[in-house]
């Protein structure tokens, strides 16, 4: 699925016309195809890519996020861009967004943030990916100026994917919801930042664990300015990740209005913890979703 294509599918969800074909190879979904962070099946990607997301597939994955792109070598799981893109088009399948090191560049001048960024809209590009998404914040960075310095550089970053035709987000941790001389980190995020430059990644589980908003407030604090959702529960007793379905969070009744919240893409994920393996836990998770979520997706 090219960008455009991506952003015209997007749309579809409130025109209420046909999806394109390549988001129906897979049965049983919702208005949503269903998609998996990558990152989640790293042990398998890195030994086996292909083979990992033909397995996926038959999961009912049909989209993905991806992780780990090395900017120095160009390449995602070992492949140039353009190789990759074409395995991915050979299996029918799609990445619409990726994590990208972001946070280690931190300290860069304003030039040389923009030559990483731009190497990474390279290769985003190479995807037909819609999406770049800055993942993480590291501790140095936890102080209101920190996130004051964040809020600029994503405005900056956003200006230089939106000028290549690339949306950009920020992704959520618990972390953000913390206060910071009185003020919740990600209030500098959202307000400090241009909604047409960035958008939101929304991880419910960090929301839920942080456990100052529900994730429907948190949709209300900028309605349609979270088009990427990371879906995942909290073990019921360690609160750290398991398998959908397993563990505290009750998506039935927690997940908001997607068109409210302007979703595009959604993905499963689980960073650890897993039953057994990371492979058997995406697909009880993806079980999980086919059976109690496509009605709300």
């Amino acid at each position: 699925m090219k960008r455009r294509e991506f952003i015209q599918y997007s749309g579809v969800l409130s025109a209420a016309v046909l999806m394109p074909v390549s988001c129906l190879s897979v049965p049983s979904r919702g208005n949503y195809p269903m998609g998996l962070q990558l990152y989640t099946v790293r042990d398998v990607m890195e030994l086996d890519p292909i083979g990992t997301l033909t397995r996926l597939k038959d999961m009912g994955y049909t989209h993905f996020e991806s992780y780990g792109f090395d900017t120095v070598k160009g390449t995602y799981y070992g492949m140039k861009p353009s190789i990759f893109k074409a395995q991915l088009d050979a299996l029918d399948l799609a990445t619409t967004s990726g994590h990208y090191g972001f946070a280690d560049q931190f300290d860069l001048t304003a030039q040389a943030l923009m030559d990483y960024t731009d190497r990474c809209i390279e290769g985003a590009a190479a995807l037909n990916d819609p999406y770049i998404v800055w993942p993480i914040l590291r501790p140095a960075q936890h102080t209101l100026e920190g996130y004051k310095q964040l809020a600029e550089k994503l405005n900056l970053i956003g200006a230089r994917c939106k000028a290549s035709g690339i949306g950009f987000a920020y992704h959520n941790f618990g972390y953000d919801f913390d206060l910071y001389d009185g003020i919740m980190g990600y209030d500098v995020v959202l307000n400090e930042t241009q909604a047409d430059l960035v958008q939101m990644e929304v991880d419910f589980y960090w929301v839920m664990h942080a456990g100052v908003l529900t994730p429907k407030e948190l949709i209300e604090k900028a309605p349609g300015r979270f088009p990427l959702w990371h879906i995942k529960d909290m073990d019921k007793i360690t609160r750290d990740y398991t398998e959908m379905g397993n563990g505290s969070i009750d998506y039935t009744s927690l997940l908001p209005d997607p068109k409210r919240a302007g979703l595009q893409q959604y993905y499963v994920e689980q960073g650890g913890n897993f039953a057994v393996n990371s492979m058997q836990s995406v697909d009880q998770s993806a079980q999980y979703v086919q059976r109690e979520l496509l009605h709300l997706l």
